[in-house]
């Protein structure tokens, strides 16, 4: 059986300026439909995912900005993070994990998403490794993104 990641849903505070952000980012507008006064759904498809984001009115009671930890695979680091800052994005420095490979290192509104002993260390790993160099940024709301450098995938992936 296979189980394929759809899409995910975000919690905002103003569906409009989310919708603004991820165009800026880049993003692709799939959809965007009002079914009544109280539900309206905008989709967006990162650009080469196959999974997608969703956010709206009356789509969730979570907290806007609760969401942390997406992460989005790219193959070059810096090529990647000039793109989203020449998009407007606020983009964090490229930096490594100073205890391993795999970072995990989000706080905003009052979310902590940190393994223990994790240190950023500026700029990308020094061997370029895959899984091994990351930037972040937040959403308007505060929802938390990586990107993290794949040069090669490890077998089976």
């Amino acid at each position: 059986m296979d189980l394929k990641l759809e899409f995910i849903v975000l919690p905002v505070s103003d569906v409009d300026r989310a919708k603004s952000f991820y165009e800026a980012a880049g993003f692709r507008l799939d959809v965007d439909q009002t079914f009544s006064e109280d539900f309206r759904l905008v989709h967006f498809t990162p650009p080469g995912s196959e999974c997608s984001i969703m956010f709206g009115k009356g789509l969730t009671s979570a907290a806007p900005g609760s969401v942390q930890g997406l992460y989005l695979v790219v193959d070059d680091i810096e090529k990647a993070r000039a793109e989203l800052a020449g998009r407007g994005v606020e983009v964090s420095e490229i930096f490594h994990d100073g205890g391993g490979l795999l970072h995990h290192g989000h706080d905003a509104n009052g979310v902590v998403h940190r393994g223990q002993g994790q240190e950023r260390l500026a700029g990308p790993h020094p061997d370029r490794a895959s899984y091994a160099s990351y930037v972040t940024f937040r959403d308007p709301d505060g929802n938390g993104w990586g990107l993290q450098e794949v040069k090669q995938r490890a077998p089976g992936r």
